[in-house]
């Protein structure tokens, strides 16, 4: 049965997360796999300075009591953990998902992700969670690296979630792009949506005969499609088709050529993630 992974932290974007999820495995016919790490890197040990005049028995003392609030809030935790779960299961559920299996693991998702999404056809995450620099508009480093781990497509959770109409698909000729035309003309995902192919560069005759391929694929699968060429900063000339079309949905290789390729693999990316206020589906 097609699989989702939704990953949580129990952040701002957790509702998201798991909205995003709904509606992807009602679209998929999916069941739901949560997945919630605990990170021991995310907590501060509890340190004390023991090199002075301290004699050994109050030494002793001293660590073993150390020892003790360690193990309460790892235990502490626990618990919140398992309250994060209980919590995306209560609204999975009441979002219509009915097949859902809540875990929770030691370690970090950035490390640990290629684990768990083998089984998964899709990967749902925040745009950012809880140890992210909201106020320097970060992104959340997970997602960066879970992005570059990641062998199935990811959805990028927006801060809000809001019913999915139109998308664009940023095309350039590339694996990756052609990868993402590829899964929406044959995975339900995005079918019943209105579609925008965007390439971006001088339009050559190479990168005009992949667009009108790639526009055939997706009309011949039923899409209500349109495809343009305009040229200049990728991340500029696609933000500003998203806010101008209304798109509910940006859709992009993970890697591709030519200036797309710099939305991944450099400091665009996170700009380009960072300011857009909709969801991302990427692909390697």
């Amino acid at each position: 049965m097609t699989n989702i992974l939704a990953c949580t932290d129990g952040s701002i974007y957790a509702s998201s997360v798991y909205n995003h999820t709904a509606w992807a495995a009602a679209k998929m016919s999916a069941s739901v796999h949560v997945l919630h790490m605990l990170n021991p890197h995310h907590e501060d040990p509890v340190k004390a300075d023991t090199s002075g005049s301290i004699g050994l028995g109050a030494k002793s003392a001293l660590l073993a009591e150390i020892v003790e609030l360690e193990a309460a809030r790892a235990k502490v935790a626990r618990k919140h953990g398992e309250v994060i779960l209980e919590d995306a299961m209560t609204q999975l559920r009441a979002a219509g998902v009915e097949q859902i299996v809540a875990d929770q693991k030691h370690g970090r998702l950035s490390d640990s992700i290629d684990n768990y999404e083998r089984d998964a056809d899709l990967v749902v995450i925040g745009k950012r969670g809880n140890h992210a620099d909201f106020a320097a508009g970060h992104i959340g480093h997970n997602l960066e690296r879970v992005v570059r781990s990641c062998q199935h497509p990811v959805l990028v959770a927006s801060r809000e979630f809001s019913k999915m109409e139109r998308f664009i698909l940023a095309f350039d000729g590339g694996s990756s792009s052609k990868k993402a035309v590829q899964y929406a003309a044959n995975n339900p995902l995005l079918q019943g949506m209105k579609c925008h192919l965007l390439s971006i560069g001088k339009g050559s005759d190479k990168l005009k005969a992949a667009l009108d391929e790639a526009k055939r694929s997706l009309s011949e699968a039923g899409f209500d499609v349109s495809a343009e060429i305009r040229d200049g900063e990728p991340d500029k000339v696609i933000g500003e088709a998203v806010a101008e079309d209304h798109i509910d949905l940006l859709v992009m290789g993970a890697y591709g050529h030519s200036h797309i390729r710099h939305l991944i693999v450099g400091s665009t990316t996170t700009a380009m993630i960072r300011t857009v206020q909709i969801p991302v589906l990427l692909f390697r």
